[in-house]
């Protein structure tokens, strides 16, 4: 069986990239195909494979203009010879065109965000620039329509959380069945809590690192931030002495700053949510946003966790924090650590293939 992987971009290594890599070792001779790829930023892993990059490569640094562009280019990949193509979607990877004879199955991260769910936030909140949000409009009708025609080229969906089959029942009217993404939850580990509390993110608007950095410039409390992006100059802007922006960090440095954080804090709605995973592993609580992804993994009793705020707002977060001062004495590092293995990158491969290699999944609504 010849198996190709196609993802949207390999830019990085974020929770899309993890879940490539975990392809990869499970199909260890799959080509790799993406519309953007920069070796020097992925694992071992990736870069060992065969990795086709589209005819939009040389524009990469413009990677997040291109929109416009990325069907013409995801559908130019000749995938004639591929009996299996396992689509990474959360952007347009899979409108790719495969023959009638190839199985094509999707591992969906969440439809595209700008153009469904976050659409009027990102054109009437998000985007400042007048003619940007003018040329928005017609951009995204024609990319809807595409990405919605495309869901017809999947032969079978897989979501990465009960949060994301319901958007893909809402987006898409088709099933799918729910395997979490794997976290190498053994990876990490638990240290004597320092006083600060922890984000780990990339800085783009929809992540709500802005309600963070507000409420613990007021507060006092030290934050540190693990991450970067286009959000960062605007969020240096806002930010107290007391915050600490410790840019892109080795996944070493990062788990020692999970480590020895004092809680965990999420203040936007994840698609699943690979970071506070990894903080349960390192047996830290969460202080999250009670929507989304969160909701599936942040236990908040038995055992004890995490708490919940219910508002995109300053108060409901500094609310939370403070409501957590009262119960944090009671949490179990070790419970947390336990719990957390059941995302592990094992459990994920014992789901996954079946799917592979068993035959195709029947799913209902």
């Amino acid at each position: 069986m010849r198996a190709a992987i196609v993802h949207y971009w390999l830019l990085n290594m974020r929770g899309g990239e993890r879940v490539v890599e975990a392809l990869c070792r499970l199909l260890p001779d799959a080509d790799l195909f993406t519309l953007f790829y920069d070796p020097a930023k992925v694992s071992p892993v990736i870069r060992s494979h065969n990795v086709h990059a589209s005819f939009l490569q040389c524009l990469r640094k413009h990677y997040r203009s291109l929109l416009p562009l990325m069907p013409m280019a995801i559908e130019s990949f000749d995938l004639r010879q591929y009996d299996l193509v396992i689509s990474s979607e959360s952007g347009p990877a899979k409108g790719v065109i495969v023959p009638s004879t190839t199985r094509h199955i999707c591992y969906c991260h969440t439809p595209m965000r700008y153009l469904w769910d976050l659409y009027p936030a990102y054109r009437n909140e998000w985007t400042r620039s007048r003619w940007k949000r003018s040329a928005m409009a017609p951009i995204a009708n024609y990319l809807r329509l595409w990405d919605y025609s495309t869901a017809a080229r999947v032969d079978e969906f897989i979501a990465n959380s009960e949060n994301v089959r319901k958007r893909i029942w809402k987006t898409y009217r088709r099933p799918s069945e729910v395997i979490h993404p794997p976290v190498a939850v053994h990876s990490f580990f638990n240290k004597p809590s320092e006083d600060y509390y922890l984000a780990v993110s990339e800085f783009v608007a929809y992540k709500r690192l802005d309600v963070a950095v507000r409420v613990f410039s007021r507060n006092g409390r030290p934050l540190r931030i693990a991450g970067d992006g286009p959000e960062y100059k605007a969020l240096r802007r806002i930010a107290a002495p007391n915050i600490e922006f410790c840019g892109r960090v080795s996944d070493e440095e990062l788990r020692e700053l999970y480590s020895r954080a004092r809680a965990f804090i999420l203040p936007g709605e994840e698609d699943f949510g690979i970071t506070p995973v990894e903080a349960l592993a390192s047996g830290k609580p969460v202080i999250a946003f009670g929507r989304g992804g969160a909701t599936e993994t942040v236990p908040v009793a038995k055992p004890l966790g995490g708490i919940f705020f219910d508002e995109y707002t300053d108060d409901a977060l500094a609310g939370a924090i403070e409501q957590w001062d009262q119960q944090e004495q009671h949490v179990d590092p070790a419970a947390l650590q336990h719990y957390a293995a059941k995302f592990s990158e094992e459990r994920f491969a014992e789901k996954m293939k079946p799917v592979l290699f068993g035959a195709p999944l029947v799913a209902e609504m």
